[in-house]
């Protein structure tokens, strides 16, 4: 029995499909920006890149194209990675947006909806985030949304340009997925 199954998650601006082959060229189009790439422990250099990524998150557990509502568009990915139905956690990971669209409702509202679906549909006690320490946006990002910062596992990565990673990890557990719902909801509200 698999714990995480395909599932499509919809909210008002955003629609997290199950990232799969169709996907790969909307994705390698919206993935044009070195500055996504930058504190990602791979290289985004080609199309092959962005088909190893959606096969990776799939593999890993369920990889999801973000897709602006609106518009139809793809606009970055996401994705359930390292599931552990026994103890009940999960990681939030290889999350990634288009430059246009950071700063905006999408994120926060793929945030809130795999969320909703960890803790609400999976029954999850944890949900964990990991981030490399040097990016302040992703870091400011998690502690908005309620995550707890936990700490750092220092040169946990060797980046591809050889530099080492320090990752600080967050999560947020289920005890605190009420309140942490509750101020990702006002968020979107503003």
């Amino acid at each position: 029995m698999t714990w995480i199954e395909p599932v499509t998650l919809e909210g008002t601006h955003v629609r997290l499909e199950p990232a799969d082959a169709e996907h790969v060229d909307r994705l390698w189009a919206a993935a044009q920006h070195h500055e996504i790439w930058r504190y990602m422990p791979f290289r985004m250099d080609d199309r092959a890149a962005m088909s190893f990524l959606v096969d990776f998150t799939r593999a890993s557990g369920l990889g999801f194209a973000t897709i602006d509502r609106e518009t139809g568009e793809v606009v970055g990915g996401t994705a359930f990675l390292a599931p552990d139905p026994g103890n009940r956690h999960l990681e939030i990971g290889s999350t990634w947006i288009t430059p246009a669209y950071q700063r905006s409702a999408v994120n926060t509202e793929a945030k809130l909806l795999q969320l909703t679906h960890a803790f609400e549909r999976l029954g999850c006690a944890r949900v964990e985030f990991k981030t490399d320490a040097r990016n302040e946006r992703s870091r400011a990002a998690l502690l908005r949304i309620g995550a707890t910062e936990e700490g750092t596992f220092r040169k946990h990565m060797l980046m591809p340009d050889g530099v080492w990673r320090d990752s600080v990890w967050f999560s947020i557990v289920d005890s605190e997925w009420p309140s942490a719902r509750e101020r990702i909801e006002g968020l979107l509200a503003r």
